[in-house]
């Protein structure tokens, strides 16, 4: 049989023709492009601005570096979201077409082609995103991964440990550090990390860059997270590194990475530093039996206001963090406690691009007046400190355990939920103490109704949404809220919200110190629903923004 030779021109043409059907299967991915238009209208962009006047000329290029550094972040985290982000990101960049365009806007927000407001739908191809992200072999299902640790328990730790990736070589699994997996990009980054610290005036900030830069090489975080505790008189707030475990839903145990590049608000972090202060009186002052408190939780709490310069890696992605309360490794708690960092930049976005907007929508007009931006930032604030009293270590049939062991999955929403109502209650006891004027407690608790909406907005299935929506379906079944058939409006009802809130609180706590799982359950069961007037008004919120978009200043000046 005669074969016949294919010249130049018949492979060109074959190689354009195969492009060519590359082309249309990849075109064939684009949502149509009115509806990605939608989805990115989801976020209304805000520029993040800073006071750059803060910062001295060793300050500025400290800065600079870090925030090169940041962006280093932002390219590990798409590895570890999704195998093929990096190809598809390249992809979408090299495609000139409308529809890439848009797509790749979208994907940015959500750092892959997985839509964060919609469960994670993928909108760009048609793969669903792997429950253990790109931390594990994508078809590793629970059973391999905990049989394999059965056979093999002399791997537990490593399998187990955050700062891991799971591989499979020759039929068998592997751990193999972070140190190793993305060694180019930590590499760079710790470099940039003692470039950076040569120019910190700050001793305390040196030694954290330092040390950080060490850690980065050798996946070992805790003398720098310690360090990071230790940061003191500095005027440059960072941290960078594996944190949140979120992203890894098959078991949450793989960290990721982010970064927050911050300066402090020195007339807001001097003004908040006195909470600090009240936290045995807040342990003591909390609506549960004596025998419950428990007096040692949260003395160490350090709170820091700042203005974001610049935000990487999981942090970035989707909804945007309002404050972080760092690190979370137990070893650092137990001997330093945990820092809160207050964004108060992207409070103020929210405030004025979410927030405000709801409550015209759903607020009964003559509680408007009573939303304001003090009463959104410090609901944030007692929200985070709550989350650092009441039960915590507890004893459930004379055995020693913690809450979240013994509430399971039902632990997340309720501590949402607590944090909530404690941020209401706290607020009100920092009224009794002087800290704030009597005016307050209406400031308070309209706020929180307002932002009740920009949260469930969300699903009540999310932790933060269902905390939410149990408040929201609470109060309002006790007479704490009401609503009006007539205007279809929300209101407080100032005579009868706080023995409600309180109501609430005690509940909640009395659950977690008696790691009454079925009571959570229950309690989640009833009021963590989407309620005939929650719907009527979230229905109404549907042409609101859900988000913010930020564009960094930094990003200008850095080029």
């Amino acid at each position: 049989m005669k074969v016949r030779r294919l010249n130049t021109m018949h492979l060109v043409l074959i190689m354009v023709f195969i492009s060519t059907i590359s082309s249309l299967n990849i075109f064939a991915q684009y949502e149509d492009p009115s509806m990605l238009k939608e989805k990115i209208a989801q976020y209304a962009p805000f520029e993040i601005k800073y006071d750059s006047t803060l910062l001295n000329a060793n300050e500025k290029i400290c800065v600079e570096k870090l925030f090169e550094a940041s962006r280093i972040i932002d390219g590990i985290f798409l590895k570890q979201v999704y195998s093929r982000n990096p190809e598809i990101k390249k992809q979408l960049e090299s495609d000139p077409s409308p529809e890439a365009r848009l797509t790749l806007e979208y994907f940015n927000i959500n750092m892959g082609p997985f839509d964060r407001l919609d469960h994670n739908k993928p909108f760009f191809g048609k793969e669903e995103k792997p429950l253990g992200a790109n931390f594990y072999p994508a078809n590793m299902t629970k059973e391999e991964f905990q049989g394999w640790i059965e056979k093999h328990p002399e791997d537990k730790d490593k399998f187990t440990s955050e700062f891991t990736i799971i591989r499979r070589e020759d039929g068998a699994l592997r751990a193999i550090p972070y140190t190793e997996a993305y060694k180019d990009e930590l590499t760079r980054a710790a470099a940039l990390l003692r470039e950076a610290a040569k120019y910190a005036d700050n001793a305390s900030l040196k030694k954290y860059l330092e040390l950080r830069a060490k850690a980065f090489e050798t996946n070992d975080y805790y003398e720098s997270d310690m360090a990071w505790m230790d940061l003191k008189d500095n005027t440059i707030e960072f941290i960078i590194g594996p944190y949140e475990v979120y992203e890894d839903e098959l078991f949450n145990y793989k960290a990721s990475y982010e970064s927050f590049l911050t300066i402090k608000d020195p007339v807001e972090s001097q003004k908040l530093a006195k909470f600090g202060s009240y936290l045995k009186e807040i342990e003591e002052n909390l609506p549960l039996e004596e025998k419950y408190k428990n007096s040692s939780r949260g003395m160490e709490s350090p709170i820091v206001v700042v203005q974001q310069v610049y935000s990487a890696g999981d942090t970035k992605s989707g909804v945007q963090t309002l404050a972080f309360n760092l690190p979370n490794d137990e070893r650092v708690r137990a001997a330093k406690g945990s820092k809160k960092v207050m964004l108060k930049n992207v409070h103020e976005a929210k405030f004025e691009k979410l927030l405000m907007p709801i409550a015209q929508i759903v607020l009964d007009a003559s509680q408007i007046r009573y939303v304001t931006f003090d009463g959104f930032f410090s609901h944030t604030l007692m929200h985070e400190m709550s989350h650092g009293v009441g039960p915590g270590f507890i004893t459930v049939n004379g055995q020693k355990t913690e809450v979240k062991k013994e509430l399971k999955e039902t632990y997340s929403k309720l501590e949402e939920c607590k944090a909530d109502i404690l941020g209401m209650y706290n607020n009100i006891f920092m009224i009794k103490k002087g800290v704030y004027t009597e005016e307050f407690a209406k400031e308070t608790y309209v706020t929180f109704l307002a932002g009740i909406f920009r949260s469930v907005r969300f699903g009540v299935n999310e932790a933060h949404g269902a905390g939410n929506a149990i408040i929201y379906n609470y109060l309002l079944e006790k007479g704490g809220y009401e609503f009006d058939n007539n205007t279809e409006k929300v209101s407080v009802n100032f005579d009868k919200v706080y023995p409600a809130l309180r109501d609430l609180a005690e509940k909640i706590l009395t659950i977690q110190a008696t790691g009454d799982y079925e009571a959570s359950k229950e309690l989640i069961e009833k009021y963590a629903v989407n309620s005939p007037t929650m719907d009527k008004l979230r229905s109404k919120l549907s042409k609101l923004p859900v988000d913010i978009r930020p564009i960094f200043q930094i990003e200008e000046h850095v080029k």
